[in-house]
């Protein structure tokens, strides 16, 4: 946590009381607002002090409370299920009287950015809790990778967040004509999401950029290499993430940020920067991946059957759309991919879904060799 953000709070508290105004919380410049300060009421009534984390670290958390910034034990917010364990952006109900401090609870979630873990258990792992943006950050120094945007895209809408892809290092893109090819190319993957080129290195772009995250909680996403920290820094206008450079021949970076914090900038809003994400897996984001294939899901509107696969039926509309060139097969093949996926994620926790898809296994087996069965017979 930087020291320009932690004395925020009283440049911006001099500041109402010279205007004659009641000077706001302390932690409004964190996202605090009157819903939150009633549903934190009843902590309050037992001695609770709120505040907002911004770092979780080894059983500990740095949380941001109207006196500073504090060092608690999160011991009483570590439960089994990591679905339900504290994480950066939570508004934390906090005991101050001892040592060492403890989080005692944290606020119900307005919206939480979940994907599933590379484990074998494909257990959900929350990445950040009460985002209002979702800034995905994709390099041009290497060559785009769609169907990641496309999956960063359904992480970011089933979790409630409005998304924005920032293509950072456009200063190595010279040619105008060239840049506006690759904004295209993108939003082609990103369907009523802003595509905005943005340079660290020139300024391109970055006051578009602290516009649109002023206002809420933003969260900081993308690959190692991406830029994010180098970004980050930028919105901050000063050094406060360290930074490496990454390599010429493909353009990764090691994991510079290795957890997630959370910062004040200095035009406002809040900005979680998060280590770079290797794998992207879905967690139950069926919604989002509808989002990020809105055309696809509209096109099926005028399919002749209601739960056409859009593989080989007959009067499919979305087939007849890749056929006269209108729908990208790409986009086609990168949607049946994301929901087989995020299918097999649900059905893992799902038993009734579980129990579907081996029914439907089931009858396209025995269809199958039907049909094998019935050739052989026309053969004989």
């Amino acid at each position: 946590m930087s020291s320009s953000s932690s004395s925020s709070f009283s440049s911006s508290f001099s500041a109402h009381l010279s205007t004659g105004l009641p000077a706001p919380h302390a932690l409004a410049p964190y996202g605090w607002d009157a819903a939150w300060e009633a549903e934190f009421a009843p902590y309050a009534a037992e001695g609770l002090v709120p505040g907002r984390v911004a770092r979780v670290d080894r059983g500990q958390c740095d949380v941001i409370t109207a006196d500073g910034l504090v060092r608690a034990d999160t011991a009483f917010v570590t439960p089994h299920d990591p679905m339900r364990v504290i994480c950066t952006g939570d508004w934390a109900a906090v005991e101050t009287g001892g040592n060492p401090r403890y989080v005692r609870a944290y606020l119900p979630r307005r919206t939480a950015l979940v994907r599933s873990t590379s484990s074998s258990r494909s257990e959900g792992q929350i990445l950040a809790a009460n985002v209002d943006h979702a800034v995905i950050a994709v390099s041009l120094a290497v060559e785009l990778d769609l169907g990641r945007i496309e999956r960063f895209l359904a992480l970011a809408w089933e979790c409630g967040a409005q998304p924005l892809v920032v293509l950072t290092k456009a200063d190595l893109v010279p040619d105008p004509d060239g840049l506006s090819y690759l904004v295209r190319d993108v939003e082609t993957a990103a369907p009523g999401v802003q595509v905005l080129p943005v340079s660290s290195a020139t300024g391109e772009g970055v006051d578009v950029l602290a516009a649109v995250v002023a206002g809420g909680t933003s969260v900081l996403l993308g690959v190692s290499g991406a830029g994010k920290s180098t970004l980050a820094n930028a919105l901050l206008g000063e050094d406060v993430m360290a930074v490496r450079a990454t390599r010429d021949v493909d353009g990764k970076g090691r994991h510079t940020t290795t957890t997630r914090n959370l910062l004040a900038l200095p035009g406002g809003g809040v900005l979680i920067d998060t280590p770079g994400l290797r794998g992207v897996g879905m967690w139950d984001a069926g919604t989002g991946v509808g989002q990020v294939f809105s055309e696809i899901e509209d096109l099926a509107e005028g399919c002749r059957f209601h739960d056409c696969a859009h593989a080989s039926e007959p009067g499919c509309a979305v087939l007849a759309a890749v056929e006269d060139g209108s729908l990208p097969e790409r986009r086609l093949a990168s949607y049946r991919k994301l929901l087989r996926e995020n299918q097999r994620i649900v059905a893992k926790t799902d038993a009734r879904l579980r129990a579907e898809m081996l029914k439907d296994w089931k009858r396209m087996s025995a269809e199958g060799r039907a049909a094998l069965e019935a050739k052989r017979g026309h053969r004989r």
